[in-house]
């Protein structure tokens, strides 16, 4: 076995530790702790946070910027395919042409909205002042990922730079705001909760 595989397969096991310490530190923080009376449901509250509080049309920050969420969109679709992508590529890179260049073409789609998305967190005064380094990092990061990921479908020359692209992306992620892969379950759960608990969740609307 080539020494890129034994750096990928190292660092694909230091980022599962990683993500198995942030699980079981959530899971020994337990739910949220209310003094105030509950007048609501806590459930449907949960239930609410991650179905109707996900539409966009109930987002502000989504549907007034309907471009930049679409791209995010794609983009994290994009990285749930490279993902995919990265385990198939471990046992072969013989992939049918046809498919090869359908998710070339989507990964190179999700590619430019990571780097516009990027451009955009540079050139945006506000965005600028929010962001730190480690959104920097984590973007080029990924961005990297899926276009290595889409390269190595037709150039197999690529593939030790792509493997060491993987491998720094894997190690990052515990360290970096990725890790919110956990994180954003427990957050809508958690924000479900406290809404739920005052019944300020569901909505009227959305019963």
């Amino acid at each position: 076995m080539e020494w890129y595989f034994w750096v990928a397969i190292t660092s694909l096991g230091i980022c599962f530790a990683g993500y198995i310490y942030h699980f079981l530190k959530l899971i020994n923080l337990g739910s949220p702790k209310d003094y105030s009376k509950k007048s609501g449901s806590t459930k449907s509250g949960i239930i609410y946070s991650f179905t109707h509080a996900m539409n966009p049309v109930n987002k502000e920050s989504a549907f007034l910027n309907l471009p930049t969420y679409i791209s995010g969109v794609i983009y994290h679709l994009g990285t749930f395919l490279a993902i995919i992508l990265f385990f198939v590529l471990f046992f072969t890179t013989n992939i049918n042409e046809l498919i090869s260049l359908l998710l070339a073409a989507f990964l190179l789609l999700s590619t430019l909205c990571g780097a516009g998305m990027l451009i955009k967190r540079i050139t945006d005064k506000k965005l600028r002042h929010l962001s730190n380094p480690d959104d920097y990092i984590s973007n080029i990061l990924v961005t990297l990922f899926h276009l290595g990921s889409g390269t190595v479908l037709f150039i197999p020359d690529v593939y030790p730079v792509y493997m060491v692209i993987a491998s720094l992306l894997l190690l990052y992620i515990p360290l970096g705001k990725l890790k919110h892969v956990i994180y954003f379950f427990a957050a809508r759960y958690h924000i479900g909760y406290f809404y739920g608990w005052r019944s300020v969740w569901p909505t009227a609307k959305s019963k």
